[in-house]
């Protein structure tokens, strides 16, 4: 069975095939780079000097900027120029994206409108809708927020007991409940709400600020992200037209994961320019402080944190326009003028569902890494707000609880590649019991000439290890392998390290294409640590889920299997890292 169709790659297909080419960042073109240098020109010149008093939480300062950011094409970007946008890709989008992420909390206020609150409209509004909502959206003039999270119902999104009603003579429906943690809220002119029809109908509506019965909760006192706007939703007896219903009755648990899967691979996105950010805050500190009488960027160690910083920071980067590439080629199919164009969105989004959340794991979890090591690298100042880094760690944390905590994303990436195999979507047990048989034959030894050629083997015995995992599990829980949660984790894990592992080393062999070994030193340099120190995680995971289900012989014959499969020169990484952390200190900033 083939894991491409018509040149599109099938979701979650990288664990059991091998990949030849990905969408990366040296593929910008002259249009990308200009959409970026728009961006960093519009956060320098209209956030920057203005960030203590959008941390504050200016309501008119945030409305003003978001209508100067729509004024210049920021809001638009994924809007059809039909409907005042600029029709743009999604590594257009991507790359505005991440340059935004030096705006901080107004970064999030854009983030909110532009992708959970707008996009809802872009892929499953009809005609109408969309001419009626999608200008003013992409122009600044009205603001919008995306309504799911309700007080007893997070991650258990379809628990919600908002509830929607229709009147008799069916031209409007009641809305009744309370939504939670909505960001936008305080200043938000539209919000997409999730009600349930007649107490069972998972449903979208339109809903504006100024129908009778909408009322907005007071700010919610956080930890960070504090310049933008958390309140509660309070809809009583809210009487909303017919025509403000999203798609159709019942269809709403596709749109609202659909649009948090877009939203899980944007806050990856979103992680690469705060880790970036980071870095470069990071770097000039260290040049710039002096303890026993030199600069700490001498000492070994710190060089090793910002080699480390920089390492995931680039592998995250990989895994995030690989992702937006796939999401190119998917969309692209989707004509927004037929009828059916909801459900050619979402069979389009839903393709890549499973790599959204192996992005939003490793991006905020990377950008946890980094910020805490930024922190570090600062010591005492990294706790004192006047330095920015400070902001950066505690805005970084909500990451890990947004669009769904990492925890239930964790169990949804081995979930859902399961469920493909079940539908015959992806050969994965077939793939599974070929390898049975090879694995009862002597493992010859790899063949490595040229470079990266071990990663690259690495990389293959990793895909070997999730099949052998991967299948025991499936063959000894079978339908109650969703009850063992703490092996579906494992099984994630792996999965997130083959997929970043597999995107820096696709990266990296087209850098050695473009430009010669020697231009993408530091790229080798980054890709070897990376895959050496993954594959051992890999190791440990598996070694830990076959210990969790066999026992005695039967164990001792997967493990012996385990040790044939993981066989790998020692390689002194320490000495490449310190090659990684010149670079940055050298540059002061993310090194390529």
């Amino acid at each position: 069975m083939s894991t491409t169709l018509n040149n599109k790659v099938i979701g979650g297909s990288f664990i059991i095939e091998d990949v030849d080419t990905i969408i990366t960042p040296e593929d910008f073109t002259e249009e990308h780079r200009m959409i970026g240098e728009t961006t960093t020109e519009f956060v320098a010149g209209e956030i920057e000097p203005r960030h203590e008093e959008i941390e504050k939480l200016n309501y008119d300062l945030t409305r003003e900027l978001l209508r100067k950011a729509g004024d210049v094409g920021l809001l638009g970007a994924e809007v059809p120029e039909a409907y005042g946008g600029l029709g743009l890709d999604k590594v257009s989008a991507t790359l505005l994206n991440e340059r935004l992420t030096k705006a901080s909390s107004f970064a999030l206020s854009v983030g909110a409108h532009v992708g959970i609150g707008t996009l809802p409209i872009v892929y499953f509004g009809n005609e109408a809708q969309k001419q009626k909502y999608l200008p003013t959206l992409a122009s600044g003039e009205k603001i919008a927020a995306y309504c799911l999270t309700e007080p007893s119902s997070g991650s258990d999104a379809l628990g919600a007991k908002t509830s929607a009603v229709l009147s008799e003579d069916g031209t409007y429906y009641t809305l009744n409940g309370t939504k939670q943690f909505i960001t936008n809220a305080g200043f938000a002119d539209i919000f997409i709400v999730y009600a349930k029809v007649n107490g069972k109908d998972f449903s979208t509506f339109i809903v504006e600020r100024t129908m009778d019965g909408v009322s907005i909760g007071p700010e919610e006192k956080k930890m960070g992200i504090k310049g933008s706007s958390t309140c509660p939703l309070i809809l009583e007896d809210v009487k909303v037209p017919a025509e403000n219903l999203l798609w159709e009755v019942g269809k709403g648990h596709l749109i609202a994961f659909n649009i948090l899967n877009i939203g899980r691979f944007k806050l990856a996105a979103g992680c690469v320019g705060s880790s970036k950010d980071t870095i470069e805050y990071a770097a000039k500190y260290a040049n710039e402080r002096t303890q026993f009488g030199k600069s700490i960027s001498s000492f070994s160690l710190i060089r090793k944190k910002l080699a480390d910083m920089n390492i995931r920071t680039f592998v995250l980067e990989s895994m995030v326009y690989r992702t937006a590439g796939l999401f190119d080629t998917g969309l692209a199919e989707v004509d927004h003028n037929s009828d059916n164009v909801g459900q050619q969105s979402a069979k389009a989004i839903a393709e890549y569902q499973l790599e959204c959340s192996i992005n939003k794991v490793f991006g905020s979890e990377t950008l946890d890494f980094v910020v805490d090591e930024g922190v570090q690298i600062h010591g005492g100042y990294g706790f004192i707000q006047e330095y920015r880094v400070e902001r950066n760690y505690r805005d970084s944390r909500i990451n890990r609880i947004f669009e769904g905590t990492n925890e239930i994303n964790r169990l949804l990436i081995p979930g859902t590649l399961v469920k493909r195999a079940m539908k015959g979507e992806l050969p994965l047990m077939q793939k599974a019991m070929a390898l049975q048989a090879e694995l009862m034959e002597p493992i010859p030894a790899p063949v490595l000439e040229n470079t990266l050629d071990q990663e690259i083997h690495l990389l293959k015995m990793a895909k070997k290890l999730f099949l052998m995992a991967g299948a025991q599990a499936v063959q000894k829980y079978q339908m109650k392998l969703e009850e063992e949660q703490e092996i579906l984790a494992n099984l994630a894990d792996i999965m997130i390290q083959v997929f970043a592992m597999e995107s820096a080393i696709l990266r990296t062999r087209k850098l050695i294409d473009r430009s010669g070994e020697a231009k993408a030193q530091l790229a080798i340099y980054m890709t070897t640590v990376f895959v050496q120190e993954a594959f051992g995680q890999i190791e440990n995971y598996t070694r830990e889920t076959l210990a969790a289900m066999e026992s005695g012989d039967t164990l001792r014959t997967q493990l012996s299997i385990l040790k044939k499969l993981t066989r790998k020169p020692v390689m002194n990484t320490l000495e490449i890292k310190r090659n990684i952390g010149d670079r940055v200190i050298a540059t002061e900033k993310y090194a390529l």
